[in-house]
């Protein structure tokens, strides 16, 4: 049983370190979003062309799609592990 516990933390700990190579890039209307494995945002790229309001709301969506892959990712990896599948 402790070595079932310690195998599962050993298959986290990896999906960790895999799940931290991952870039997620989302862009809508030139405004892009780059995130990465750890939903920490890289880089934001503006389009000066667009209102301050509709920038803004191009930027809260991106970074909810970039999350919503992250997590898909995340699921995914996880199913390949034993004990993880969902």
């Amino acid at each position: 049983m402790v070595f079932d516990k310690i195998k599962q933390l050993n298959q986290i700990r990896e999906i960790q370190k895999d799940l931290e190579k991952e870039t997620i890039e989302v862009e809508k209307e030139g405004i892009k979003i780059i995130l990465n494995g750890k939903m920490e945002i890289e880089e934001v790229f503006l389009n000066q062309e667009l209102p301050k309001d509709k920038q803004e709301a191009l930027i809260k969506d991106c970074h909810n799609e970039a999350i919503k892959k992250v997590q898909i990712i995340l699921a995914k990896k996880m199913q390949s592990f034993p004990g993880f599948g969902m």
